[in-house]
């Protein structure tokens, strides 16, 4: 009969187990892996490991000014009719009472995000001047927030003898009908007599 001594308690404490050793063999190849699944083609900010994108919800803050809107202020107008026009503004500081601040900000999926700044300075509750960022017109406005439309393909170009094969649609008869079974007639909702 053979006896073994069990390693002391200190002897147990000193050895690592081999889950520690393999945790720290592992550790190094996990966190590779990691920084290159981040770094790969499949996975960007927009979406999840290439096929999934969550949905990012359109921000739109502040008052659209365009170059139309922004020709109708000039200087000598009162605080009233620059808000008739711009509107009310995004800033209006008690410290700063003599000028107003018109920021625009829209993020939108699949549209760069956009910034403007437009800012009125006043004397006298007149207007005195006005700076403003560079700004579209309308018509560039609206082409700047649509998003990119996927053009379909277009359907092939058909011969004589193929479009006579299509299936003709039903002809649609454009007269009223007349109701079928028994028409109820119903008293007026009001009556003359009280």
């Amino acid at each position: 009969m053979l006896l073994t001594t069990l390693p002391s308690r200190a002897a147990r404490r000193a050895t690592p187990s081999l889950g520690l050793l393999l945790v720290a063999g592992l550790l190094p190849l996990w966190l590779t892996g990691c920084s290159s699944l981040r770094d790969s083609t499949l996975s960007s900010p927009e979406t999840m490991f290439g096929l999934l994108k969550p949905y990012r919800m359109e921000v739109v803050q502040g008052n659209v000014v365009t170059q139309e809107v922004m020709a109708q202020i000039q200087p000598g107008l009162g605080r009233t009719q620059v808000r008739d026009i711009l509107g009310t503004p995004l800033l209006a500081d008690v410290f700063h009472d003599n000028r107003w601040d018109y920021v625009f900000t829209i993020a939108r999926q699949g549209v760069t995000p956009q910034q403007r700044r437009v800012t009125v300075f006043f004397k006298n509750n007149v207007v005195e001047r006005f700076e403003s960022d560079t700004l579209p017109t309308e018509r560039e406005f609206v082409a700047s927030i649509s998003r990119p439309q996927e053009l379909k393909a277009a359907p092939p170009d058909l011969t004589e003898a193929q479009v006579a094969a299509l299936p003709v649609p039903p002809k649609v008869d454009n007269k009223p009908k007349v109701p079928q079974g028994a028409v109820r007639d119903y008293p007026p909702l009001e009556s003359g007599r009280r």
